[in-house]
């Protein structure tokens, strides 16, 4: 294989490798990190040796992916705040032309989801993004990480359980979920927090990720008039010079709040019977990597 066609054969993959570590780091840079080193590994590997060189490069990237997660651990848990992963624009494009496929991938990819994704271990993670998200055998996977099928298998059933367990029981209409942030925009700028409120669950949550860079809640915030009026105070604060945008985030629209023509903080909303049931807020600019909307 000439140098050409396997920087062709890698390029080909790229989606998919950037894709799982992601979606196992749940951040742009360090899976653009694992991405780059897979790279690096697969140019100086053997090639005429390698029979299927998609399983070959899933399975490098997964085993990088897998040590870089156990690396960011011990700095996740001395993180100011609550930790959420660093929003992506979602578009899937024409090489998922099957909604069901779209629906599982955007899922997949969730901060709901991402969430849940980081009370798993490693290899409970790996496991789970491989066959969940993207379908792998479960015998593909058990070679990628050099374990028997049978404990692949547990993993997987394991790590499945645990997100069904708690991750949003709602079934989410993206339809309605576009309304009801445009909504919320619209209440938001208005005169009075009462439409605000109205949009409100009476257990709604606020999540917001800071990172001790901005100022935001240094813990959950729960019921509908404290979050609630903490929003509708936020939304008075913001920079009258600034521009927001409704961009398609980890699989759902999001409120993009954009300063001098860079992110200055992201809104997005989980919603459920009608009314929206969890709200996250990110004001890390450390988080804004992955955001091309400039």
């Amino acid at each position: 294989m000439t140098a050409d066609a396997a920087t062709d054969l890698f390029e080909e993959h790229r989606p998919v490798l950037t894709g799982v570590a992601y979606r196992m780091l749940g951040r742009v840079a360090d899976a653009e990190d694992v991405v780059q080193e897979a790279w690096l590994r697969w140019s100086a590997a053997a090639r005429e040796d390698v029979r299927e060189p998609r399983a070959f490069l899933v399975r490098i990237t997964t085993r990088l992916a897998i040590d870089r997660l156990r690396h960011l651990r011990s700095r996740r848990e001395s993180y100011p705040g609550s930790w959420l992963p660093e929003p992506v624009v979602t578009d899937f494009g024409p090489a998922v032309p099957d909604t069901a496929e779209r629906a599982v991938l955007a899922d997949s990819v969730s901060l709901a989801v991402l969430v849940v994704l980081e009370s798993l271990s490693p290899l409970e993670r790996a496991v789970f993004v491989l066959r969940e998200a993207f379908g792998f055998p479960y015998a593909e996977i058990a070679t990628a990480l050099d374990r028997t099928e049978a404990a692949v298998r547990q993993l997987g059933g394991r790590a499945r359980r645990h997100v069904e367990e708690r991750k949003p029981r709602y079934d989410v209409d993206p339809v309605e979920r576009r309304d009801l942030t445009e909504r919320f925009l619209a209440a938001a700028s208005g005169d009075g927090i009462e439409q605000l409120l109205a949009l409100l669950a009476p257990d709604v949550r606020l999540v917001s990720d800071h990172g001790g860079r901005a100022k935001a809640p240094r813990r959950i915030m729960e019921t509908a008039d404290k979050v609630g009026r903490f929003l509708f105070a936020v939304a008075r604060e913001l920079d009258p010079d600034g521009e927001i945008r409704v961009v398609e985030l980890n699989g759902g629209p999001a409120v993009v709040h954009l300063v001098g023509g860079k992110p200055d903080a992201v809104f997005q909303i989980e919603v459920g019977q009608g009314v929206i049931q969890c709200a996250y807020l990110i004001s890390n600019p450390d988080k804004f990597s992955g955001l091309p909307v400039a």
